[in-house]
């Protein structure tokens, strides 16, 4: 049973089109989320039945299915209407903790906002986004959750016939910066007044203790992005299109297209096949994030203030705090993964020559800092930390200069050794979303219909911070022939 308490489809008609599903042939549950599904309230079901409720075919009492309404900026350029071209919201639930959550369909077939797509998903792309929006979950890392995949016994066609699926994806709401913009384009500030009290209400009522609660409002969803983008760099994830149809109003990673977590460390790292200008690079992604929010900001202005040039004012100084508080942030968050917690004006010195030290010599990512701890235990093979580095003769001497400064600024942190490392290895996880797994087990599904690859995947990353001595191969890059990867949008 799903207790159903829908609160978006009363807003005025023009914010979403009433669209049922488009029922499919012979739907077969891939995945069900039984933990999530928990936490939702969700129980009392068989398998075929949550096949058919998840691939659209059966709608259960309470489900007001409607395709959202937003408009974006993509790549820079402005579409005044995009939609749900592929998604259906069934509705809402509240779930055990009292959170709001959206329980969506995606891959369900064509709505008014289709355009000329079919609306519908392959296995790859429903796949992959289970995959990483769990393991994102279990990195700690704000973001839209998994609850079920579904075969759907048809095929759909892309470049050749592929099989079809739908994912259910979970939410704290759908609304992004792209729903703002579809009504401050038409020039229909009364809607925008709806939407902004509708978010609010629904995510940050303390904005309403506030003299000004749409200000409040931006520098709430400002100090949110800030969070978020300072979290996946934290990790080395590159979301891959950052356009404002996919940022979420409340902060949540949403939209896992042509995302990827880097191996190698590398700043100017882009995946995305359609990113031509590494618009969304990596060392991008804060600059973008402001952008986006400079493009909220001004659906805001005239709720703001009526004086355009005064909430121009409010705004911009609101956007140039985002780039201090986001600065600060992330290197609080890249201390903590070297183990400084005191403060110190040189440590960021620290980060930055390790990054250096890294992007010249091709280590990884992920395995540099999850190693870093290891060489504060005498037990640990330090060439393990030493071979992640294509380093010359010459080069090592930095890495062990470094090591050395770095040992001894630990020293001022009034900590055991032991304690260091547990708090280290508690945020430098030692496994990832590596992208040849998971194309790994997308194949593995397509081709040979065999699931246990992914099954897997989702096993050794739902414990992401544990050494899991059983699954090491799953901690390694790829062979250097997988360093071409490109990713797509998967629509």
């Amino acid at each position: 049973m799903i207790d159903f308490d829908n609160s978006y489809i009363k807003l005025p008609e023009s914010f979403y089109q009433k669209v049922d599903p488009t029922k499919v042939i012979k739907p077969s549950l891939v995945k069900f989320n039984s933990i999530l599904a928990a936490d939702l309230g969700i129980k009392d079901f068989d398998e075929k039945e949550l096949a058919k409720i998840f691939s659209g075919n059966k709608l259960l009492d309470g489900s007001e299915p409607i395709a959202q309404a937003y408009a974006g900026h993509q790549f820079g350029n402005f579409v005044p209407q995009l939609g749900d071209g592929r998604a259906i919201l069934l509705g809402e639930v509240i779930d055990t903790h009292g959170n709001r959550k959206d329980i969506q369909l995606k891959g369900a077939g064509q709505t008014k906002f289709s355009r000329s797509g079919d609306g519908r998903a392959w296995l790859g792309p429903v796949l992959r986004e289970y995959i990483v929006s769990e393991a994102m979950h279990a990195l700690g890392i704000a973001s839209t959750r998994a609850l079920a995949a579904v075969l759907t016994g048809d095929d759909i066609y892309r470049e050749t016939a592929l099989p079809g699926a739908i994912f259910t994806r979970v939410a704290s709401s759908h609304i992004r910066v792209g729903t703002f913009e579809y009504f401050f384009a038409k020039k229909d500030t009364e809607s925008v007044k709806i939407l902004a009290d509708y978010v609010i209400d629904r995510h940050y009522p303390n904005a309403k203790e506030s003299e000004n609660k749409y200000q409040a409002l931006l520098e709430a969803v400002s100090i949110k992005q800030a969070e978020l983008i300072c979290d996946w760099m934290s990790l080395g994830f590159i979301h891959g299109v950052m356009n404002t149809d996919n940022t979420s109003i409340f902060g949540e990673t949403i939209d896992y297209g042509p995302c990827a977590f880097m191996d190698f460390y590398d700043p100017a790292t882009v995946f995305s096949s359609i990113d031509h200008q590494a618009r969304y690079a990596y060392q991008n992604q804060a600059s973008i994030c402001q952008w986006n929010l400079s493009c909220f900001a001004n659906t805001l202005l005239p709720l703001i203030d009526s004086d355009h040039e005064k909430a121009i004012e409010i705004c911009s100084k609101i956007l140039s705090e985002f780039k201090d508080h986001f600065s600060q942030k992330l290197t609080t968050k890249f201390l903590s993964k070297i183990g400084l917690t005191k403060k110190n004006e040189a440590d960021a010195d620290y980060v930055h020559e390790l990054l250096g030290l890294m992007d010249k010599y091709k280590a990884d990512f992920t395995l540099s800092f999850r190693y870093l701890s290891g060489l504060l235990d005498k037990d640990f093979d330090m060439t393990e930390f030493f071979h992640l580095f294509d380093y010359q003769d010459h080069s090592k001497a930095e890495l062990e200069a470094w090591i050395v400064d770095w040992k001894k600024r630990l020293d001022d942190e009034d900590k055991s050794l032991a304690e260091v490392i547990q708090a280290m290895n508690k945020v430098n996880p030692a496994f990832i979303p590596r992208n040849h797994r998971v194309e790994q087990a997308i194949e593995e599904a397509y081709k040979n219909s065999d699931f246990s690859f992914f099954e897997k995947l989702l096993l050794v990353l739902a414990k992401p911070f544990e050494d899991q001595a059983e699954n090491k191969e799953y901690m390694f890059p790829p062979e250097d022939k997988f360093q071409g990867y490109v990713t797509f949008c998967g629509t």
